[in-house]
């Protein structure tokens, strides 16, 4: 039986060792405690120490490299570019150097302009240069997603030759997944296996072992397209190339999977009525700030949707058990809209479809919701027909309940593609107008035939 301790258990054991260690000064233990720890779960004990000032005396007290990768792995919200810029010109050179040039440039991008110039003077020119190129690129597009640290070899060498470009360029490369051969001028010809270049005779040209590479992505294509690309391909890593095919750089899968997360968090808030700009770390005056606005914007199409009911006092009055039926119409409707929503923006999300194909889903929807809505119709029009001795009542809870569900499919298809279409981010908008349109169509449907029926 193992007595292996758990690892939240030690973190938070190690946390507390931590705090204590810093109440009392005594960092110098510091490098025994963290120990093997991942400079991840390192970076969740720093952010967890109270003050800017104890987080800087932390980082200073960590080897370079530990605290380096403990800077990186930090979020941005938890104020690592305030960090690195209390850490001094010098100390926060160290670190830069111990980063790849990615890393580096998304640590300089957070800075204010005159600490990341101070910082880069005090890279070397190379670093600095290679740096600077990166940090021309949107953070959000492959070039700011990119590293330049890669291993190319040329077209014209030979597997031997190759075999020994590999050694010297891979010792300054981490995680050399990738060979990529260029051809004079830069231009990216494919990949080339390490297997096959270790098989092949000394004297073979690489030329002959050449591979196309599956895909590659231009330095100003959006974050969540790269990650499309990679998902779809399997790749670990992706070339990044300019207009003439010259090889720019590499994205490797680790940053890809930020990307994801990131992207993914996005969606959900937005689906939510959330603005992406509320941190999930954030204070409550942010998230007031963030979310009133949806709100606000929910009281107003909610308003206009229960204003039907304004219309059809007389009929509520007179048949009291609509009053009952209403919600309940409204709420499956909204559920079923959030169902066919969910599943149009997750295909819309990761390109899951052809472009000729959009509004086969919408009725695809159609036909789910026509199923559904008289199923489910029938069910809540037989307890209705049972509670109230009418079977008109049943035949309106029938017709409002299928009608309800089938617009709710429709417009939970149709609306995040039309907005796909006009260039609106579908997981901002749609769930408002969804929402909307289900509780409308169900009031109207509910009273209208009641009206008709019943009056």
């Amino acid at each position: 039986m193992s007595t292996e301790t758990p690892p939240i258990v030690a973190t938070r054991a190690v946390l507390e060792e931590l705090l204590e260690l810093v109440e009392r000064g005594q960092l110098t233990r510091l490098p025994a405690l963290v120990g093997e720890m991942h400079p991840s779960d390192i970076a969740d004990l720093l952010a967890s120490v109270p003050s800017e000032d104890q987080r800087v005396e932390v980082l200073k007290a960590l080897p370079t490299e530990v605290a380096s990768e403990t800077l990186a792995e930090m979020e941005e919200d938890e104020d690592r570019a305030e960090l690195l810029a209390e850490l001094g010109v010098r100390r926060g050179a160290e670190l830069l150097q111990e980063l790849a040039d990615d890393d580096a440039a998304d640590l300089l991008g957070e800075l204010e302009p005159g600490d990341r110039d101070r910082m880069l003077a005090a890279l070397p020119s190379e670093e600095a240069g290679d740096i600077r190129e990166l940090l021309r690129y949107d953070d959000e597009t492959a070039g700011g997603l990119m590293t330049t640290s890669l291993v190319s070899v040329s077209t014209t060498a030979t597997a031997a030759e190759a075999i020994g470009e590999i050694r010297e360029k891979g010792r300054e490369v981490e995680e050399l997944y990738t060979v990529f051969v260029v051809d004079q001028r830069e231009r990216l010809e494919g990949t080339v296996p390490l297997d096959d270049l270790i098989l092949a005779d000394p004297g073979d040209t690489v030329q002959s072992l050449v591979v196309p590479a599956p895909a590659t992505v231009l330095p100003d294509t959006d974050q969540e397209e790269v990650g499309r690309v990679m998902g779809r391909y399997n790749l670990v890593n992706i070339p990044v190339v300019n207009d003439e095919g010259s090889l720019l750089g590499r994205i490797t899968f680790d940053d890809v999977i930020d990307v994801i997360e990131a992207e993914t968090t996005e969606d959900i808030l937005r689906l939510a009525g959330v603005s992406d700009e509320e941190e999930l770390k954030g204070g409550w005056l942010d998230s007031v700030r963030s979310r009133l606005p949806w709100l606000v914007l929910n009281l107003v199409t909610a308003g206009v949707a229960a204003s039907v009911i304004l219309t059809y006092e007389d009929v509520i009055r007179e048949v009291t058990f609509l009053a009952f039926l209403m919600p309940v119409i409204a709420a499956l409707g909204g559920n079923t809209g959030t169902q066919a929503l969910a599943v149009t923006i997750r295909r819309i999300a990761v390109g899951d479809e052809l472009p000729g194909g959009r509004f086969q889903v919408v009725g695809k929807e159609v036909l789910v919701g026509l199923l559904n809505g008289f199923v489910l119709g029938l069910l809540f029009a037989l307890f209705a027909y049972v509670r109230e001795d009418n079977p008109l009542i049943g035949v309106v809870v029938l017709l409002a309940m299928w009608a309800n569900i089938v617009v709710a499919g429709f417009a939970g298809a149709l609306i995040p593609t039309v907005l796909k279409r006009l260039g609106v981010d579908p997981a901002v908008a749609s769930s408002v107008f969804v929402h909307t349109l289900t509780d409308l169509v169900g009031f109207i449907m509910v009273l209208s035939l009641a009206a008709g029926l019943l009056g």
